[in-house]
């Protein structure tokens, strides 16, 4: 009887929940910008964001990475056809564009590599029929947003760029140990994080290694939190599941955990505070802008525009607002 109790109990917070949820709007334009064939934790950062009510996605531009960057193709059609299944799961494969594009990275910081996805960034910042603010989340390269401000410079005060990638700030934070000096997103094309930071006024948020390391789900939260919640759940399961096996095949030995370092791009965007609407729970901070050498190294530019740099993610909000939407959607399959 008691259990009768709480399984009716439990379904009516369920649909109280869902109701709160259909009352939220979107206050924030988005569009994703990730190597989605990659390091599988792309595809954890797309299914949140669209499953997140407080945001309206515009366009996903599926990016390059490096050839065989994961034991894939590292092409943008290959990114492509992986965030078309998490689409087609949330049935909305019709509802949101999907952008691919040449498989390069610029040869220079003059050079743009025009593009549908890079049109579709113009287009988007370049509206005057909305007063929604635009983010572009970078979770790989910056090659089509550097791209779309060289094409059309007026961008730089129409959006926010939030990236995760680049090394860490010598007075912040520690590298980890075995670092490479080269960060993997920035590495993908130097030459697009130099028109970034080196030569655009693009009001820019970034995540550097050190902060985008700290966003780590066990093995036992993938398997009790996230396997078995209804379709989507068992589909990024697999992922990581076959993430794990590229991995042992490499014989590289990851423990028990993962790191999900493109999540935080959720976190800074429609997990905003309700009141004086910003990241509140997490912390960063300002700095001028520094200068990217040729070899993806920081100079100091002491004519820098400020930048945020984050260092602290709120990982309970992140991970559990993850958890509990996985769990709805299965509600409501069910």
């Amino acid at each position: 009887m008691a259990l009768a109790v709480v399984n009716q109990s439990y379904s009516q917070h369920i649909q109280e929940l869902s109701e709160l949820s259909s009352l939220v709007k979107p206050r924030m334009r988005v569009i994703i910008d990730n190597d989605f064939g990659g390091d599988p934790d792309g595809l954890f950062q797309l299914a949140h964001h669209l499953m997140s009510p407080s945001v309206e996605i515009k366009g996903i531009v599926a990016s390059h990475l490096y050839e065989q960057g994961f034991g894939g193709p590292g092409t943008s059609e290959y990114a492509k056809e992986q965030a078309m299944k998490v689409l087609k799961l949330l049935k909305l494969e019709e509802s949101i564009p999907v952008y691919s594009y040449e498989n390069q990275s610029m040869t220079d910081a003059e050079t743009p590599l025009d593009s549908d996805g890079v049109q579709a960034i113009i287009t988007e910042a370049m509206r005057t029929d909305t007063d929604l603010p635009l983010y572009v989340v970078c979770g790989g390269s910056l090659t089509n947003v550097a791209s779309a401000y060289l094409l059309e410079p007026k961008i730089a005060d129409k959006l926010t760029l939030i990236w995760i990638g680049g090394p860490e700030y010598n007075d912040l934070a520690t590298p980890p140990p075995g670092y490479t000096t080269l960060e993997y997103n920035l590495g993908i094309d130097i030459k697009a994080a130099q028109v970034v930071f080196n030569q655009s006024d693009l009001k820019l948020w970034q995540v550097p290694r050190d902060a985008y390391r700290q966003p780590i789900m066990s093995d036992a939260e993938l398997l009790t939190r996230v396997k078995g919640k209804g379709a989507l759940g068992d589909h990024l399961y697999e992922v990581m599941k076959n993430a794990f096996g590229k991995l042992s095949k490499w014989n590289v030995p990851v423990g028990e955990v993962y790191i999900y370092g493109d999540n935080p791009l959720v976190l800074l965007t429609a997990l905003q505070s309700s009141f004086e609407a910003d990241p509140s729970s997490s912390f960063y901070t300002l700095k001028q802008a520094p200068t990217i050498n040729d070899a993806g190294v920081y100079e100091v530019n002491l004519q820098g525009r400020n930048i945020r740099v984050y260092q602290t993610i709120d990982n309970r909000l992140l991970f559990e607002d993850f958890y509990a939407k996985l769990e709805l959607l299965d509600q409501g399959e069910n």
